[in-house]
Order: C-alpha cells, then structure tokens, then sequence
C-alpha cells in the first residue's frame, strides 16, 4: 500500500509549489522588465516584448492594442496572427468586443475560444481554436492605454494562483514602456523643429555675409561706370560673377548638408550614412568605428553630435588636403567621447585656423554649448588635425537606468 501524507508533509508540498510558482512568476516578470528596458523604437520594443512573453508564457499567439482617441482599439503589434487576420482586426470599436471593454473600463477579461471575434473579424483568428483569450489592461499609472492579449491552449487558472496579478503587473510594466517611447517620440519631434530654426539661422546668416559683399562690390562697380573706368567695372562684374557663383555653391552645400536626417535610422545609423557619403564624394578613406555599448542620449544630444561631426568633415573636405580620416565614439558609463582626426594639412593652431574655417569652428562650438559638453582641437601644421568632443548623458537617462535597476 502506498504510504499516506501526513497533513504536516502535505502543507510542505503546498508550499514548495507556491514558493516554485512565485519563483516563476518572479523570473517571468523579470524577463519582461528586462525587454521592455532596452533601447529602441516602439516597434521594436513590443516584438521583442511578444516574442518573450509568448515563449515565458506558452501562448499560442499575442498581439498589443492601443486605445485611440475616437472610441476604438487599434491593433499595433501581434504575433502568431496572419498578415490577413492582422489587416481585417486592424482597427475595432470599443463597445463590441473584451478588447475594447478593457481598454475603457479596466480590469482582466477572459473569454473562452475566439468565435465571438471572428465574427467580428469576418474570419478565424487562428487556424487551430484556442482555449482562452485573455485581455489584460495596459496601464500608465492611472490610464489605461490599450490592452495586450494572449491566445492560450490551457486555461489561465490552471497556470497558477499568480498568473493573474502577474499578468497585470506585466501590463503595467507595458505601459511604462509605451508611455517613454512617446515620450521620448515627442522629445525628438521638439528637437527636431528646435533644429530646423536653428539651420534657418545659419541658412539666413550665411545669406546675409554673402549679400552684404555683393552688395559692396555692386556700389564699387556702380561708382566705377560712373566714371566711365570700364577696366575697373569689368574687374568688378566679374568679381561679383565669382561671389554669386560662391554663394550658390555655398546655399546648395547648406540645403544638402544641414537637411536634418536624424530620423527613426538614430545617431550611429546616421553617423555611418554621413561617413559612407563623404568617402564616396571626397575619395579620402574614412574609418567609423563605434565603440558605444548602450546609447542613452536625449533626442537634442544626439542632433548636436550628428552636425559637430558633419561639420568637422566639411571643414575636412574643404582645408585639410586628407588623405585619411578617423571617427571614433565611445563610452564609459555616462561620459561620451566622440574622436575625429585626419592626417592633412592641419592648423597653425586653433585660434588662428584658415580662412573660411572660422565658421565651421564657432557653429562645432555652438553645438558643443548645448549639449552640454567640451570641444578640444589640437592641430600643427603638417600634423592633421585631431577633435575631440567630451560630454555627459543627461540626468533623465541616468534617471531611467536607475529606475530600471
């Protein structure tokens, strides 16, 4: 006969599961917390987070529904949906189906199989029925911002005591999520309209120094036929023939060279766009290397490192007579230090550098201010020329990975 559990061994083993459940439950929300932390758009930050809790979870298939402001749910990430599914569930109202309920009023719904929404889809969601559908809120503090669903083949309660509070709490940790990446879409947006003023200015001061000499060289040339000195009004016309002839140059090199390309591709993208476009331009072997483990930059920092290098490779193709060109970013915790060097034609120093780089120096400085950072130039003649840019992450990204831990 088999031996029989004493109450005492069998409160032990209850125990022992729920210590394991918790255990469980710990290391799911753990893994999710994780994902959810990296760096990324919003697209990828919810695939990375489907494809980890699908697995964590042994679910069939999941998707992510964001609430929208006119009284619907919109689909925006899934996984184990075909493409068609996808399509047709795209965008639903609110009032007819577990999705919307939750996404309006809250709490955690359970519906068995997934007929109800195929007849609102007007096709099968999966292609082999599944037990439950289970709609969970995706929560920032107290909003709800749309709900997150799981397509199981067992049913919720059969998964443990904790499955329901850990679920919840995973739909805030979402939330959380979701909530910085707008945030951080909107910082970019802001930075992005705060650049192109600032290009404006530069676009407007470039125009003005170029005008304000055709204008001098016009009322020469003016005085010159004044006094019927035709030698010297041919001198003058075609010397503000070259002036209009530079400042065209100079507003097309503006137009292509300052048109803000910081967009989803970010910094080091960019950065390695930029190098493969001037290498192929100017001839001079340029080498990028990226050091950088994890970027955690603020929208704004990252367009002043983009234009502080764009600049100083202008001013390389315009001085420096380089045959090569080094370009190296790093990092140590929060301290940044970008490096661009080349072995041309250099500087007397950098207070007294060639003609026309006085510009290009003052806006490398500009920028430089409001990262904010410090530019360092080191440069003698027939030695090259070696920037090197040093600067902090700010305090909200220390803030965030502090939060994180």
């Amino acid at each position: 006969m088999p031996e029989s559990t004493s109450p005492k061994q069998a409160q032990t083993q209850t125990q022992a599961v729920r210590l394991a459940r918790k255990t469980q439950s710990l290391d799911i929300l753990y893994e999710v917390a994780t994902g959810l932390s990296q760096p990324g758009g919003l697209e990828q930050l919810l695939d990375g987070f489907l494809d980890t809790f699908i697995e964590l979870v042994d679910a069939r298939a999941a998707s992510v529904r964001l609430a929208t402001e006119d009284g619907h749910t919109r689909l925006i990430a899934s996984r184990g949906l075909t493409p068609e599914v996808a399509e047709r569930d795209r965008l639903m109202p609110m009032g007819r189906c577990p999705c919307g309920w939750a996404a309006r009023e809250g709490g955690l719904r359970i519906q068995a199989g997934t007929a109800a929404c195929a007849a609102l889809v007007g096709r099968p969601l999966l292609e082999r029925e599944c037990t439950e559908l289970v709609v969970i809120p995706v929560q920032y503090q107290d909003r709800i911002l749309g709900v997150y669903n799981l397509f199981l083949d067992r049913p919720l309660s059969a998964m443990g005591e904790d499955m329901h509070d850990l679920l919840i709490s995973v739909g805030r940790h979402l939330g959380l999520a979701i909530e910085k990446a707008r945030l951080e879409d909107e910082a970019r947006r802001l930075a992005v309209i705060e650049e192109r003023n600032l290009i404006g200015t530069e676009l407007h001061d470039s125009l003005a120094q170029s005008l304000i000499g055709m204008r001098l060289q016009l009322k020469i040339l003016s005085e010159s036929l004044a006094r019927k000195d035709f030698g010297a009004a041919q001198y003058e016309a075609n010397g503000l023939r070259r002036a209009l002839t530079r400042a065209n140059a100079d507003l097309r090199s503006l137009l292509t060279d300052y048109r803000l390309k910081l967009g989803d591709a970010g910094l080091m993208q960019s950065v390695a766009s930029l190098v493969e476009r001037f290498g192929r331009e100017t001839g001079i072997a340029v080498y990028f290397q990226n050091d950088c483990r994890a970027l955690a930059l603020t929208p704004d920092q990252e367009i002043q490192v983009f234009y502080i290098i764009q600049e100083a490779l202008a001013n390389i193709r315009k001085h420096s007579d380089a045959q090569n060109v080094r370009i190296l970013l790093n990092n140590e915790g929060d301290l940044y230090t970008v490096l661009i060097e080349d072995d041309g034609l250099g500087m007397t120093g950098p207070d007294a550098p060639m003609p026309g780089e006085h510009a290009g120096l003052a806006i490398m400085h500009e920028r430089t201010a409001r990262l904010p950072g410090q530019l360092v130039i080191e440069s003698e003649p027939g030695e090259g020329t070696r920037i090197v840019l040093i600067f902090n992450a700010p305090p909200i990204a220390s803030a965030g990975a502090a939060e994180r831990r």
